[in-house]
């Protein structure tokens, strides 16, 4: 039985303007155990994918269920399957930390469970923090609190929606060695980010969403392997020439192309020598899941396979 199983799922908005296919037939499943990747620009319909599973928005058609819960007919079961933490930093400002974790938990009906709410603070750098009011934590503070109280009913699927945007290194890593030690135990952990590195290094199977459609699913080493090129990457001071800015990834002064072999590699250093700039730093590197990532979301959309 998968953990998660999302089928024939898709979501359209009305609006003055007409209508949004915000999903489209997206079909895959997510087996117990695993540490899956749910990628995808803004708007590819991620979050509402998300909201789908934890019952916050209703499907136009198709089945979504948790442990073979059905989200809608089986709501209760499928929702106390799940730990979610949200995009959004949500939280009551009348409680403490400790508080706030116990009425998580009555809203599940777990009781007595003050020595898994001692090691979630712990494990998450939070116990000096126990009795602090939540409305005098930092921001990064807040988002360890949101993965307490996702983890406080120890669910067996646990769903993590962009949890380290806009967090400090500290937090990321102590998050990360937390999920993987519950991964390893047996948990089923769904990732959205957008740190690319964070999924490539984390999730052994990734799905690819664009436009709301399924456009990559595959083992992440599947998709690395299947990356067609290396990367020329070196740094310049200045503007490359519309010819060449077309082909490559430019960040500040960093420029990256594909080079499938030495040749292209000459080529282009040989093309920025004769536009006058000059390389500095210059490597080559395998692709990384950043460049599959944005190779697959500049290409049609084609069948892809569990």
């Amino acid at each position: 039985m998968p953990a998660i199983s999302f089928q024939s799922v898709s979501k359209t908005y009305a609006s003055a303007r007409g209508t949004l296919q915000a999903l489209e037939n997206v079909s895959f499943d997510i087996e117990a155990g695993e540490f899956f990747g749910l990628l995808g620009p803004n708007g590819a319909g991620k979050t509402t994918l998300i909201s789908i599973l934890a019952g916050l928005v209703r499907a136009s058609s198709g089945t979504v269920t948790v442990l073979g819960h059905d989200v809608r007919t089986d709501y209760a079961a499928a929702r106390k399957a799940l730990g979610i933490v949200p995009q959004e930093l949500v939280f009551d400002p009348f409680f403490s930390v400790r508080e706030s974790l116990r009425i998580q938990s009555g809203y599940f009906g777990v009781r007595n469970n003050g020595d898994w709410i001692d090691e979630l603070l712990h494990s998450l750098g939070l116990a000096d923090k126990a009795n602090a009011n939540m409305r005098q934590l930092s921001g990064g503070m807040k988002r360890r609190v949101l993965v307490a109280q996702a983890l406080v009913h120890k669910p067996p699927v646990i769903v993590l929606d962009e949890p380290t945007a806009g967090v400090d290194v500290e937090l990321r890593q102590t998050l990360w060695q937390f999920i993987a030690r519950l991964n390893k135990a047996g948990s089923t952990v769904l990732l959205t980010t957008h740190y690319l590195e964070e999924a490539e290094a984390l999730c052994g199977r990734i799905a690819m969403l664009k436009a709301g459609q399924v456009v990559a699913l595959e083992k992440t080493s599947t998709l690395l392997k299947a990356a067609s090129s290396n990367v020329l990457r070196f740094k310049i001071d200045s503007e490359l020439p519309s010819n060449l800015a077309d082909k490559a990834r430019v960040t500040g002064r960093i420029v990256q192309f594909p080079a499938h072999n030495a040749q292209e590699i000459e080529n282009y250093l040989a093309a920025v020598r004769e536009a006058g700039l000059h390389a500095e730093d210059v490597e080559i590197r395998k692709a990384d899941l950043e460049d599959v990532f944005l190779d697959v979301m500049q290409t049609e959309r084609k069948e892809v396979t569990a």
